[in-house]
């Protein structure tokens, strides 16, 4: 009678061994993150980018209690850190905060080494940032449609400003200039300050500006807005019209910022980011630090990422080429 009796105890052992392990490998998948997570920013500190990334760094650390380290790596117009976190471990401890710039940089620069689509596992889009149609207040156009009839009428007299050749103010008018069928002559600076000082001195005439950097000058009068840049009005400006209010149906730019990890990083990883970033961007104090810098807090599954990220490259793929700029 014995033996049945210890048979029967070595397949409860068995059994509990393997109940232990299945537990241990359920504990194993719901401990992420178990440590540190790495956030890279593809530009220098201080920028829009970085800020963003910090402040949605700080929330998600809080929410999934691991810290989440920003690691700016500038150069190539953002496409060295891009590049970094393409080829990174896909296990969820190594993130890219990518803006607007990598998709138009996709098409843009002729050796890129990454795919934005392929390569990347879409997390969530965290913000927008619109942009504003401002232009110095010598130029006689009162709206979108009193300009283009002025550029029309004067081929060739007025230019516009960016904050470099490639960047998304500098597509934004190039843009412009497909859909208004006008020539109008661009003049690329080293950064939005320098850009705006010209355009309130009057050496340049019109600008696509970030709302947040553009705003206060047309408060003060120096500047004169036309149009916001999004298909929706902004908060910061509700009486300003945009650019499809004013006769450009198809018309919607903005600087967006949003959460991607290296391809083949696990869903139930990517899954539990997202939710992170949610809500993170639902706190009422975030929410206030981000309309502060004029941005606009977006709820996305990263499967309604990936989409918003196809249709970013492919729109910008054609505003490029149109333009012809190109970066070797």
């Amino acid at each position: 009678m014995q033996k049945p009796v210890f048979k029967s105890l070595k397949l409860l052992a068995a059994g509990a061994a393997l109940a232990g392990l299945a537990g241990f490998s359920t504990g194993a998948a719901a401990a992420y993150p178990d440590h540190a997570i790495r956030l890279v920013v593809g530009f220098s500190a201080g920028g829009t980018t970085d800020v963003v990334a910090r402040l949605v760094g700080k929330e998600i650390s809080q929410e999934l209690g691991q810290a989440v380290v920003v690691e700016n790596r500038p150069g190539a117009g953002s496409n060295i850190g891009t590049e970094l976190v393409a080829r990174a471990k896909p296990d969820g401890y190594t993130l890219y905060m990518v803006a607007v710039t990598s998709a138009i940089n996709q098409t843009l620069y002729k050796n890129i080494k990454f795919n934005l689509v392929k390569d990347f596992a879409p997390i969530a889009l965290a913000v927008k940032v619109p942009n504003v149609l401002v232009v110095n207040p010598k130029v006689p156009a009162h709206s979108v449609k009193e300009l283009v009839a002025y550029a029309k009428a004067n081929p060739d007299k007025l230019n516009f400003a960016s904050s470099g050749s490639g960047t998304s103010i500098h597509m934004a008018g190039e843009l412009f200039k497909q859909l208004a069928g006008v020539d109008i002559l661009h003049v690329p600076y080293k950064g939005s300050a320098p850009a705006e000082t010209d355009l309130m001195g009057g050496q340049v005439d019109m600008m696509f500006d970030n709302m947040p950097a553009a705003w206060p000058h047309v408060q003060a009068g120096k500047l004169r807005a036309l149009a916001v840049t999004t298909a929706e009005r902004s908060k910061t400006a509700p009486d300003l019209p945009t650019m499809q209010e004013s006769g450009f149906p198809t018309f919607d730019v903005s600087s967006w910022f949003g959460l991607l990890a290296p391809a083949g990083t696990p869903a139930d990883v990517v899954n539990t980011l997202n939710a992170a970033v949610e809500k993170a961007i639902s706190k009422p104090d975030v929410q206030k630090r981000f309309a502060d810098l004029g941005a606009v807090p977006v709820k996305t599954t990263p499967a309604e990422f990936g989409e918003f990220i196809k249709s970013q490259v492919d729109t910008w793929a054609k505003v490029v080429k149109a333009s012809g700029a190109t970066v070797d």
